[in-house]
């Protein structure tokens, strides 16, 4: 199957009031996990990868994998690049065939942000490539990265962002933050709302590492279309492999990679079903 154009992806979501899951990746097994999962469901998905993990995980040895798994799918799959944190590495991967990219200038003003998204949109054109970016600031540390306060989304200006711009999906602050949460978030339904209203592209939840489902299936009615999940994609990962090591007489590689398969495919399962609004 062709990879996805994710706008495709969140055309039908919105019309079925879904969101499509976009999990975050960091070696072949958690591909095989999640595509897996996405398979098993018969539901589209997103891999993706965020700049501050190509330390450990560099581009050009993961899209290969991530390419060809989404091209060897029978379900619809696209290939983001989630928070691109510069135009060089945003367009490396639009290079190397990605559907979709994301360019995260939030720390910036308004008007730099606005500059700068609107030139990674111009470039994405070229590809035909989905462009997603952030108004306000998504809180916590994004693969180890510095930790960041929480910024809401200003409501009065997500219209004028998204319009200036060009993007296709706007990724919005609501008192969500990457990593896992101390406590359960308290999220401003009231400004997502306020920016369902006023904006007409799909918008994105980033931090969904424990959330609750409740929480999820309000955001999504609200006009959430796309739900990032790493934290929890690694973390169940190396629960999975610990737990193997710890009973293991013997290690075995082949045993150990499947442990890490099986802990990424539940986790990606549980999600869908969550995102489908699945009640089962």
């Amino acid at each position: 199957m062709p990879i996805t154009n994710l706008k495709d992806l969140l055309l039908d979501a919105e019309a079925e009031n879904k969101a499509v899951g976009a999990f975050s990746v960091g070696n072949m097994e958690m591909i095989i996990g999640a595509v897996k999962a996405a398979r098993e469901l018969d539901t589209p998905i997103i891999l993706q990868i965020a700049e501050a993990r190509l330390r450990t995980s560099p581009l050009e040895y993961m899209a290969p994998l991530m390419l060809a798994a989404a091209k060897e799918s029978p379900v619809p799959i696209a290939v983001h690049l989630d928070h691109g944190l510069s135009e060089n590495t945003v367009c490396k991967a639009l290079d190397l065939g990605f559907t979709s990219v994301m360019l995260d200038k939030s720390l910036l003003p308004f008007e730099e942000n606005v500059l700068a998204t609107r030139r990674v949109v111009e470039r994405a054109s070229r590809y035909g490539a989905f462009v997603e970016a952030e108004l306000g600031v998504v809180g916590g540390s994004e693969g180890g990265t510095v930790s960041h306060e929480i910024s809401c989304t200003d409501p009065s200006l997500a219209a004028r962002f998204c319009e200036r711009t060009g993007i296709d999906a706007l990724a919005v602050a609501i008192g969500n933050a990457h990593g896992n949460y101390p406590a359960l978030p308290q999220l401003r339904f009231d400004i997502l709302e306020k920016i369902g209203k006023s904006c007409s592209v799909p918008l994105v939840l980033h931090g969904g590492t424990g959330i609750a489902p409740e929480m999820f299936r309000r955001a999504i009615s609200l006009g959430i279309r796309k739900i990032n999940i790493a934290t929890a994609n690694f973390d169940c990962l190396a629960r999975s492999a610990k737990a193997y090591a710890e009973k293991a007489d013997k290690p075995d590689y082949f045993e150990l990679s499947k442990a890490m398969v099986d802990g990424v495919y539940e986790n990606v399962k549980k999600h869908i079903t969550i995102f489908n609004n699945d009640w089962r």
